[in-house]
């Protein structure tokens, strides 16, 4: 039964993808955020292996505690299922002594997943196929911006400058002309992947099979990224409202400190306090504040973005900006940088959560 006067809202979370953990942090905070006097909440965890289960949703068990990430396993609650049926009930749970039994209609649905099988289309199909609002990007702005091929395409398209790459589809290797534009260090990474999983610094040509292979390990599309020297400036963007323009944050720099060569998962989420230090907002002259968050805005228009988006760039000494990637579910975490970025624009944790499903409710499903 839902209760009269609330919105009913499933949060999913943990997923397939190596970035279960973060994702499953990620919702711990947003089951902490929401209002119970708004929202009637359905915690659905999905396992590494795909497994759906109803959950508790203590946000409690959603933390990292002594430097290990929370994961969705199959003893976490009762299996459920998502009906791909605009006609049926959503939710259903398989309950073995019970037999399946229908949970009464979700509103929208909030799907904190991060990578593959989540953040890449796949979850906003079904949702599509279901009828169900969701939270984020329809499914072809998750597929292009997982996708960092296709992201810088589409960006450069817009007239967004990126730095100079290299694509290595299954099979192939980089060519001596590649190597010879792109110079060292490069950056080996998935194509198809987020939270710094499977990338590597590479400073001698001589360690770039064995780069390629990690990353390979996640995605057989790999990218190999000339290094831009420069700032690592983030941006967060949002959806307007009232079919309003979207709307650029405050910028962050984040500065990696210590002993990690670069933005790692470790410095990210496991030592963020001790590993980067942070600007909010980022100390930049006005002019290119100003340019970041415009090729924000566009970079969000050119992928036909929704919801949410976090944009990253590097600025230069000679302050050139270049787009790095955007992100379509960034981390919710307590150091995430997209909400501490909308808090230091005034829009505190808990309403941007809430301005998130209202908007996903209003836009619904379908072609829009």
């Amino acid at each position: 039964m839902t209760t009269p006067g609330k919105t009913r809202v499933a949060i999913v979370f943990g997923g397939r993808s190596p970035e279960h953990g973060i994702s499953c942090v990620s919702a711990g905070s947003v089951l902490g955020a929401l209002d119970p006097d708004e929202y009637e909440v359905v915690p659905v965890g999905i396992t590494r292996a795909g497994q759906w289960v109803l959950t508790s949703g203590d946000p409690a068990g959603l933390a990292i505690t002594a430097r290990r990430l929370p994961e969705i396993t199959a003893a976490s609650g009762t299996d459920v299922v998502l009906r791909a049926d605009p006609t049926g009930n959503g939710l259903v749970v398989l309950d073995p002594t019970e037999g399946p039994r229908a949970l009464a209609d979700v509103d929208v649905v909030f799907p904190v997943l991060h990578g593959a099988y989540g953040e890449d289309g796949t979850i906003q199909g079904m949702l599509e196929m279901a009828g169900l609002p969701y939270v984020g990007a329809n499914v072809f702005a998750s597929a292009a911006a997982m996708d960092k091929e296709f992201t810088k395409k589409l960006c450069v398209a817009e007239g967004i400058p990126v730095g100079p790459y290299a694509v290595l589809r299954n099979g192939m290797t980089l060519s001596e002309e590649d190597k010879q534009r792109l110079g060292l260090p490069v950056f080996v990474k998935p194509s198809r992947a987020g939270s710094s999983f499977g990338i590597t610094r590479v400073s001698d040509w001589a360690d770039l099979d064995a780069a390629v292979a990690t990353a390979r390990q996640i995605d057989p599309k790999v990218l190999v990224e000339g290094a831009i020297v420069g700032r690592e400036i983030e941006c967060g963007v949002l959806e307007g409202e009232a079919a309003g323009m979207p709307e650029a944050s405050v910028l962050a720099e984040v500065r990696v400190v210590g002993d990690y060569d670069f933005y790692d998962f470790e410095a990210k989420y496991i030592d963020s306090e001790s590993a980067c230090e942070y600007d909010i907002p980022a100390d930049l002259p006005d002019p290119v504040t100003r340019q970041v968050r415009e090729y924000a805005v566009r970079a969000f228009a050119a992928l036909d973005c929704a919801g949410l988006a976090r944009v990253d760039f590097f600025v230069t000494p000679e302050l050139d900006v270049y787009l790095n990637e955007i992100n379509t579910m960034p981390g919710f975490t307590p150091t995430s940088m997209f909400p501490r970025m909308w808090a230091a624009a005034g829009l505190e944790y808990p309403k941007l959560v809430d301005r998130l499903i209202r908007t996903a409710l209003t836009r619904g499903t379908g072609l829009r």
